[in-house]
């Protein structure tokens, strides 16, 4: 008899682009190849990060109805100017809806690893938030005179990690009622 010998790997889990606090005081989600267009979750991610949990939710369910905009930052030729944007401090906006859903589907999956860890969900922000570029998918599309164009789509990874926030400690006082000055030792 041949007796065989698998090596088997530690299973190891994935790695994300940044370590925030502890991994008691935090939840981490991330999806990948997301059919979602690159440049619309850039900027919807973009626009959650600091955010409470709940205000975040609160926000994106807001951008499916069209009651807040996305401002569009970095990505933004050819997008129009929306009278919402004075809200946000800028001039150019959309409501991306998918981009939206996909990121709220993100979001009730941290806080439901947020619950699985015991961490409360009301004092939990949007601590780190990445989209990165997937490979395209390819498609054709048939032009005139025979011929045939690619036809691409634009996928995206997107990684969240919530992070329970510090407790903020009162700043000193000297004799006067002034803050006090730093001291170096």
């Amino acid at each position: 008899t041949v007796s065989r010998v698998f090596l088997l790997r530690p299973v190891t889990m994935v790695r994300y682009s940044a370590e925030v606090g502890t991994a008691e005081t935090t939840a981490k989600t991330r999806g990948a190849y997301l059919r979602v267009h690159y440049k619309n979750t850039r900027e919807t991610v973009a626009a959650i990060k600091g955010m409470t949990l709940s205000r975040a939710r609160q926000y994106l369910r807001n951008v499916v109805a069209k009651k807040e905009i996305v401002p569009f930052k970095r990505y933004n030729h050819g997008v129009g100017r929306k009278a919402q944007c004075k809200n946000v401090g800028w001039s150019q906006g959309r409501w991306p809806q998918k981009s939206a859903r996909y990121v709220l589907d993100l979001l009730k999956n941290a806080a439901a690893n947020a619950e699985a860890k015991g961490l409360n969900k009301s004092e939990l922000f949007v601590d780190h938030a990445q989209v990165n570029r997937a490979p395209h998918m390819r498609r054709r599309t048939y032009r005139a005179h025979g011929r045939i164009n690619p036809y691409k789509s634009s996928p995206c990874h997107v990684e969240l990690i919530l992070t329970k926030k510090a407790k903020s400690v009162p700043r000193t006082t000297d004799e006067a009622g002034r803050p006090a000055r730093k001291t170096t030792q």
